[in-house]
């Protein structure tokens, strides 16, 4: 009996020993969305997996899956999950068929050879020890934050709170807090320990009682961002922007055209480095508790509430409620701060649209830029300055980042893509001049009607 097509609407009968055989147009169709809006099909392998209803059981989060609904979700699935073999036993349930052979390796708009030469690049990784970790490094990064919150405290019950040691103590408390999440971001990618449990366990500690969020928020969010980087309506870093920023030339013309006005956007540029981090320290805040009630995460919520018990108990007896608070609040917002230029160098002045349904390795770069290496740069960013390595290659270990980076500059230049990497400063820079720029072009969208409505009355 030959093969069966999978041509037919809805899912297809599969008779036992006999393959059902798809081609990449039909997967296309399943997306969750047009006329067949419960079938939610994706490609790993070139086998046909139906997670019309396994998305919203998938453990990295309902969205994450359904991002790749209709598409090829091969090197996705490479990156986010560590133990391959162990995961993909749960796929066999899933599994409808597979593409015919007459069909390509990857999507028909993709770049097949690019495609194949990355599965080569990711392999040569592997074989190089590249994903594998040093645990001394990741001890001396908790050991050095766990030293500076430490001595945050004891700064102010040696010398007191006065003006001098209460800013020294702010200073080691924003310090060991924004390491403290460096690590935890470690964590989350399952990048220090080789058992996935261990670095669950670990990032649930770290995130939880030494900065007091929720690890599963944390995960919701992160992995998105991850899947479909700088993609409207696909990474969560851009959903609540147009309240505060006009990001991307393609997104500030639409908030322009129709006229939405949350913020003087032609400004943004200036009121950025004060705004954004004051609007993320409570942002967090109030997006953590909110999660945490509507998912029902009570033990998440109680390693909030002992996190900030905790600090009150170690700092309200030696300075007082309200100086405390002033020193809390002071450090969240330079934490927010310092965390905001490194995040945001990486991305806003890159790429931003809507999900164009690239390849693995050009939706990356197409994102992603790298600030310069230097010993106060790794240190200061989290070895986030190689943020083109950390997105081709979730799980790699931050200390093996400036050995694959040669690697992905051979093959960006054979490829003629290009591998942007420039200094800090002019990268902190570059976020303000792209935030002018699409502020200008939603001041031009918002405003271009009303002035052809004046011309034509004068």
């Amino acid at each position: 009996m030959p093969p069966q097509s999978g041509a037919s609407a809805g899912k297809p009968e599969i008779e036992p020993g006999v393959p059902c055989l798809f081609t990449w147009e039909e997967v296309g169709l399943r997306t969750g969305n047009g006329d067949l809006k419960e079938e939610r099909w994706l490609v790993i392998d070139r086998k046909v997996y139906d997670v019309s209803q396994f998305y919203l059981r998938h453990p990295g989060g309902p969205r994450l899956i359904r991002h790749y609904s209709g598409q090829d979700a091969t090197d996705a699935f490479e990156a986010f999950h560590k133990d391959e073999d162990l995961v993909k036993r749960y796929l066999n349930s899933l599994l409808i068929g597979e593409l015919a052979p007459d069909q390509p390796c990857c999507e028909p708009t993709k770049n097949e050879m690019l495609v194949k030469e990355f599965h080569e690049l990711r392999a040569t990784v592997k074989k190089m020890g590249l994903l594998k970790s040093r645990f001394s490094f990741f001890a001396f990064m908790f050991l050095h934050a766990f030293i500076l919150d430490i001595a945050s405290w004891f700064t102010i019950w040696y010398f007191g709170k006065s003006w001098m040691p209460f800013l020294l103590g702010v200073a080691m408390f924003t310090v060991g807090q924004i390491q403290y999440g460096f690590l935890q971001h470690d964590l989350g990618h399952v990048s220090v320990f080789e058992k996935l449990k261990w670095n669950r366990v670990a990032h649930f500690v770290v995130i939880g009682i030494l900065k007091g969020g929720p690890v599963s928020l944390w995960n919701h969010m992160h992995n998105q961002h991850h899947a479909k980087p700088n993609c409207f309506r696909k990474d969560p870093d851009l959903n609540t922007h147009p309240f505060l920023f006009s990001l991307g030339k393609k997104l500030s013309l639409k908030l322009g055209k129709k006229k939405r006005k949350y913020m003087p956007y032609q400004y943004q540029h200036n009121y950025f480095a004060l705004l954004a981090p004051l609007i993320f320290t409570i942002g967090v805040q109030l997006v953590s508790y909110r999660y945490v009630f509507q998912r029902k995460k009570w033990l998440e919520l109680f390693n909030n509430l002992f996190y900030n018990f905790r600090v009150c108990l170690m700092y309200v007896p030696l300075m007082g409620f309200k100086s405390f608070m002033a020193y809390y609040w002071l450090a969240r917002y330079l934490e927010s701060g310092w965390f905001i230029w490194v995040s945001q160098m990486n991305h806003i002045p890159m790429n931003i649209d809507y999900d164009q349904n690239l390849d693995w390795f050009s939706a990356q770069l197409a994102a992603t830029c790298n600030v310069n290496e230097s010993l106060f740069n790794n240190w200061y960013t989290g070895h986030l300055n190689f943020q083109i390595e950390h997105h081709l290659f979730p799980t790699m270990p931050r200390h093996n980042y400036y050995k694959a980076a040669p690697l992905v500059k051979s093959l960006c230049a054979k490829h003629d893509i290009k591998y942007e990497c420039k200094p800090m400063l002019t990268a902190f820079a570059d976020i303000l001049r792209t935030l002018k720029e699409s502020g200008k072009v939603w001041h031009n969208a918002y405003y271009q009607e009303k002035n052809q409505y004046s011309e034509e009355l004068g």
